[in-house]
């Protein structure tokens, strides 16, 4: 399921000598390609649990100009209508990144990787600008496209997953909630029945114009690429999370039972379930995207 094209580089991590001698394959790095609130950080963290999967973090996010990721305004830069940014937190400066594309591609490869030298990571689509602006600074580019951004910051033999999650409503009125409120990360809590965020309909067909966009764009990518990749669908990783990672250890040349119990559960509330029917409900009459 991976790569049938090869390139030939330089590993960075050193060669290791008892997986060659038994005649295993080396454990390989990969990037986990997505599109917010579609199970990624669930799929991501399961494999951190494991101690040999690296330690994928969403590295691309934070905007060098504040050092920050994208605050909620910033997803609605197109938009004008006050009633949907009234909703939303006002813009804080934050403080520039001054690192230099070697320091930060330096300090994402140490933070990334497992002492066996695996590296995981996790992308976005829209932060493909970042990677190819810090790509652009680094010496003896190989390229200026995507592909070898990647491989120039952090390895041609890069496993690619793809988590993705078909009902783009429901992922657009979780995204909702996640921007007004700021809180992004699932735990066992369930969103609080009175969290603040309130229902708009247009910002949530704002949102699943733009998750909708990520997918297409990363099938596009990889289709153009000729690049074998892992799907993981979110139905799939909520239902069997343990089995799921298993899957994807196996993919990794790594030991599927090392695939640990899920370490974060769903955030999935009434209320959630309530604007999605609403905004279905919604959408024929008014021309909203489903």
């Amino acid at each position: 399921m991976f790569p049938s094209r090869k390139f030939d580089f330089v590993p960075i991590a050193a060669p290791n000598f008892a997986l060659i001698v038994s005649g295993m394959s080396e454990p390989r790095s990969y990037l986990v390609c997505a599109s917010q609130r579609s199970g990624s950080t669930l799929l991501v963290e399961s494999l951190r649990a494991t101690t040999v999967a690296g330690n994928p973090e969403e590295f691309f996010q934070y905007l060098p100009s504040t050092s920050r990721s994208p605050q909620p305004r910033q997803w609605f830069e197109s938009v004008t209508d006050e009633t949907v940014l009234s909703l939303l937190a006002p813009l804080e400066p934050g403080t520039a990144d001054t690192r230099t594309a070697e320091q930060w591609r330096d300090q994402l490869l140490s933070v990334g990787r497992t002492p066996n030298g695996v590296w995981g990571g996790k992308l976005m689509w829209n932060q493909v600008p970042l990677v190819l602006d810090r790509a652009a600074g680094l010496p003896d580019r190989s390229g200026d496209d995507l592909r070898s951004a990647l491989g120039d910051i952090l390895d041609r033999d890069l496993a690619f997953i793809h988590v993705y999650r078909r009902d783009v409503v429901a992922q657009a009125v979780s995204m909702w909630r996640a921007v007004q409120t700021q809180v992004w990360r699932d735990d066992a809590t369930p969103p609080a029945p009175h969290d603040g965020a309130e229902y708009h309909a247009d910002g949530i067909a704002h949102l699943a114009r733009i998750l909708r966009d990520q997918d297409v764009q990363w099938r596009n990518w990889f289709e153009t690429e000729g690049l074998d990749h892992i799907d993981i669908s979110f139905d799939d990783l909520v239902a069997a999370p343990q089995a799921t990672a298993a899957k994807v250890l196996v993919e990794l040349g790594l030991d599927a039972d090392l695939a640990p119990p899920p370490p974060l559960k769903r955030q999935s509330d009434g209320r959630s379930k309530e604007w999605v029917e609403r905004y279905r409900s919604e959408a024929a009459a008014n021309g909203l995207p489903l």
